[in-house]
C-alpha cells in the first residue's frame, strides 16, 4: 500500500511542473516580440500615453499596469498607431471612439463629464458657505453673563 501514494505524489509533482513550464510558455509566447522603439523619445512617449490610458478590462488599472491580454492588444496598437505617424491626441480619439470615455484616466470636460470636474469644488464652496453662516450666526449671538463674574 506503501507504493501507491508514493505513485500519487509523483504523478501530482509530474502534473505540477507541466503546469508551471505551460505558464511560462504561455507567458513567453504572450511577449514573444517585444516592441522596439525608434530612440529613447518614442519611449517615452508611448509610456506616458500607456500610463494615462486606462484597460478596458481591469477597473482601476493602466495599459501599462495591466496583465490583461486585451491590455498587451491595446498596447501593441498604441505602439503600431505610434508608427503611423498619428498624435497623441489622434491615438485617444481613436480609442474613445472604439472604447468610449472609459479609457480615459482624465476624461475631457464636457456635457456629460462637468460635474465629476467640478463636483469637488462645488463641495467645497458648499462646505465654506455653511461654516461662514454657522461663524456669523454664533458671532451675533451675545455672549452669556455669568452673574458672579468679577471684571
Amino acid at each position: 500500500m506503501s507504493a501507491r501514494p508514493a505513485l500519487l505524489l509523483r504523478v501530482l509533482a509530474a502534473l505540477l511542473v507541466a503546469l508551471a513550464i505551460g505558464a511560462v510558455h504561455a507567458q513567453a509566447v504572450r511577449d514573444a516580440t517585444p516592441l522596439e522603439f525608434r530612440d529613447e523619445a518614442e519611449a517615452r512617449r508611448f509610456h506616458d500615453l500607456v500610463a494615462e490610458l486606462r484597460c478596458v478590462m481591469c477597473q482601476n488599472q493602466s495599459l501599462a499596469d495591466s496583465n490583461a491580454q486585451i491590455a498587451h492588444d491595446l498596447r501593441r496598437e498604441v505602439f503600431e498607431l505610434m508608427r503611423e505617424g498619428r498624435s497623441d491626441a489622434e491615438i485617444r480619439d481613436y480609442l474613445v471612439d472604439r472604447y468610449g470615455e472609459f479609457v480615459l484616466y482624465r476624461p475631457r470636460f464636457g456635457g456629460h463629464t462637468w460635474l465629476l470636474w467640478l463636483g469637488p469644488v462645488l463641495v467645497l464652496l458648499a462646505g465654506g458657505i455653511v461654516v461662514a453662516r454657522i461663524v456669523r450666526s454664533r458671532s451675533r449671538q451675545p455672549l452669556p453673563v455669568e452673574e458672579d463674574q468679577e471684571w
